[in-house]
C-alpha cells in the first residue's frame, strides 16, 4: 500500500478543518439580522431602528455575550480546578490547611500501622506509623485527616486523643 501524495493529503486535511473553523467562528461576530429570520427581526419590530441604532444595537449584544461567554469559561474553568483538587486531596499540596473529612463505613476497632482505611468519600489512606488504640470500638465513625508539616497527614477519630500519621493510598 502507498502512501497517499503530499497534494492529496494537503486537500484532505483542508476539506476536514472546513467544518472545524466554521464551527469555531464566534456567535459575537453575527448581527440580529443573520441570526433570526426576516419574519422574527420584523416580529421583534427591529426593523424599524435606523442602520445606526442597529449597529449599536448589534454591538450592544455582542458585547454582552462575550462578557457572559468569558464568565462562563471563567466559571468552569474555576469548577475544573476545584474539582481536580478535591479529587487529588492528599497525593498534592495544594495549600489548603482545612482537614478532609468523612465517614468510616463500618465497625472502626483502632489504629494499626499498615491498616488501610476505605472512606465513605472513597479515599483510601494508610497508617504509616506506629500509633495504636486499643479498646476503642466506633461503627461508622467520622473521621478528619489534616495535613501536618513536611507533607504529612494525620488521620483522627473526633473525641479520641491519639492521630495517626497515613498516606493517601487510592
Amino acid at each position: 500500500m502507498s502512501l497517499p501524495s503530499p497534494r492529496l493529503l494537503a486537500c484532505t486535511l483542508a476539506l476536514l478543518a472546513l467544518p472545524l473553523a466554521a464551527s469555531a467562528q464566534r456567535v459575537v461576530d453575527r448581527d440580529l439580522q443573520q441570526e433570526m429570520s426576516p419574519s422574527e427581526f420584523k416580529a421583534a419590530g427591529l426593523d424599524k431602528l435606523s442602520a445606526d441604532e442597529l449597529s449599536r444595537l448589534n454591538h450592544w449584544l455582542q458585547g454582552t455575550v462575550e462578557a457572559a461567554t468569558t464568565q462562563a469559561v471563567e466559571a468552569a474553568r474555576e469548577e475544573g480546578r476545584q474539582e481536580v483538587i478535591v479529587k487529588n486531596r492528599g497525593f498534592f499540596d495544594f495549600g489548603s490547611r482545612e482537614p478532609i473529612t468523612s465517614v468510616l463505613p463500618g465497625a472502626f476497632n483502632g489504629f494499626a500501622k499498615g491498616r488501610i482505611y476505605m472512606l465513605a468519600n472513597g479515599q483510601h489512606w494508610e497508617q504509616t506509623d506506629a500509633a495504636s488504640l486499643g479498646g476503642v470500638r466506633r461503627l461508622d465513625p467520622e473521621v478528619s485527616i489534616a495535613p501536618g508539616v513536611g507533607g504529612a497527614w494525620y488521620l483522627q477519630i473526633p473525641g479520641v486523643n491519639t492521630r495517626a500519621k497515613v498516606k493517601r493510598v487510592k
